[in-house]
């Protein structure tokens, strides 16, 4: 090989490293306007770029499972009782409560999928038995016991209401406030507002309103977390 050849190559070798680094810089992921970038970073190019408003992802009247004062992170969970995906992931939620316990702040948000015939009836005892100060007791218990009553093409409303016995609740109360319009219209509204935010499926969980992808594991919400912590 003569040196002109050699001179060359290198110059094309150079060539196209340039080239290279220009299309990555071009094509990489920025931080949305507003934005420390923390969240956003954390999630890389896998969920959504910019967090969703937050009017719509809490409201005054939300669900709190852990509440704290002041608390930097927000962790936001739209659910469907009857999903076994959200049972799947059901586990993963309970670990990120416990570690992260008086830090963050844990919404859960009723999103009855209409292909299952006892999605809104679990989502009506879980939203009766939490008037009663009991949230926590029957969102776990949904869970629990959900191979026992899910996918039913029966309603299970009865078997919800051996759920608020067994809870120790006022059955007479619970069972009315299941039934009521206002708690179907409770439930309706966090529907709607998984709707504004393009919420398709359960479980769709937010961590500061960056909406995470399908499934997070323990270490893609813990990371998220830490991030915000760390702002």
């Amino acid at each position: 090989m003569n040196q002109n050849t050699t001179f060359t190559l290198v110059m094309l070798t150079v060539l196209g490293l340039l080239v290279g680094t220009l299309v990555y810089l071009s094509n990489r992921p920025q931080d949305s306007p507003g934005s420390t970038g923390a969240s956003a970073a954390a999630l890389g190019d896998q969920a959504s770029p910019s967090p969703a408003p937050a009017e719509l992802l809490v409201r005054e009247d939300s669900r709190y499972l852990d509440r704290v004062e002041g608390a930097p992170v927000t962790v936001v969970e739209f659910l469907d009782f009857e999903c076994e995906a959200c049972r799947a992931q059901f586990p993963v939620m309970e670990r990120i409560r416990e570690d992260y316990e008086g830090r963050i702040d844990f919404v859960v948000r009723y999103f009855p999928l209409p292909g299952h015939t006892n999605s809104e009836p679990a989502a009506a005892a879980v939203e009766a038995a939490a008037r009663q100060g009991a949230l926590e007791e029957m969102y776990a218990l949904m869970y629990e016991t959900q191979a026992e009553w899910g996918e039913s093409q029966e309603d299970q409303s009865e078997v919800f209401v051996g759920f608020a016995e067994e809870l120790g609740l006022d059955v007479g109360e619970f069972t009315a406030d299941m039934e009521s319009q206002e708690v179907a219209d409770r439930v309706r509204a966090d529907f709607d507002d998984g709707v504004a935010l393009g919420v398709q499926g359960t479980p769709t969980i937010f961590v500061n309103g960056y909406r995470t992808p399908s499934m997070p594991t323990y270490e893609m919400l813990a990371s998220l977390i830490d991030a915000g912590l760390a702002e």
